[in-house]
């Protein structure tokens, strides 16, 4: 479970990135977090997978508090969430295989798990014919669909995607779309950062809307650059 409470971050020139924001995402939900460039949003991901702790206020991630989280826990709280980014950030010498498999490796995951694991995630998104291309054989939404497996790997409780369609076409957007909605639908929290209304707009989801780091409207009807 995410939940934040009156959270307050501040950086070096004293602006506000977010001015009390109070949300709580329940294990098991599907949520949008949307609103206009500078609004907050980036700083909500970092707060929730511990890059930034809140200035006052409380971010509880999966258990932990992340205010006053000691450092040797962070990477344990880390991989109770997978994070999806819009550039993809695959390691381009390594094959589909191996990206996935790497992941499993850098938390010390066993060679026997690793052999059981990958396979059937690649399967899952769509990879399972592709295991020993490299990202630059992969079309856009394919290298999306191997993030978002890289990401699934280690059975996080949660994934954040952060802009997963910013780079693909409406077509290979909205099937990704859906792809994250069959993950969800398998039991793992998603929470889509999204500039993409049409997508919002195809998915009734619960849309947390923010917008000069104050979270303006939160349910499942979209609300987007206006005021309710």
């Amino acid at each position: 479970m995410i939940e934040f409470t009156d959270v307050v971050k501040s950086y070096h020139e004293g602006n506000n990135a977010l001015n009390g924001v109070t949300m709580q995402i329940e294990d098991g939900e599907f949520c949008f977090l949307v609103g206009p460039s500078g609004s907050g949003k980036s700083t909500i991901i970092k707060l929730i997978t511990g890059e930034l702790k809140p200035t006052s206020g409380t971010v509880h991630v999966n258990g932990y508090s992340l205010e006053r989280i000691r450092k040797r826990e962070v990477p344990y709280m880390r991989r109770t969430v997978g994070v999806v980014f819009q550039d993809f950030r695959l390691i381009s010498k390594m094959t589909v295989y191996e990206n996935v498999a790497f992941a499993m490796r850098v938390i010390g995951a066993r060679e026997k798990e690793i052999r059981e694991r990958v396979p059937y995630v690649l399967d899952l998104v769509g990879l399972s014919d592709k295991e020993k291309r490299h990202p630059s054989e992969l079309s856009g939404g394919e290298q999306q669909r191997l993030a978002i497996a890289r990401a699934l790997v280690n059975n996080p409780s949660m994934i954040i995607a952060d802009e997963p369609t910013g780079n693909l076409d409406p077509q290979m957007s909205f099937e990704i779309m859906s792809l994250l909605e069959q993950i969800n639908n398998l039991g793992t929290t998603m929470l889509v950062v999204t500039h993409a209304q049409n997508l919002v707009d195809s998915f009734n989801k619960r849309v947390i809307t923010i917008n000069d780091g104050v979270i303006v409207n939160d349910g499942l009807e979209a609300y987007y650059g206006h005021e309710a």
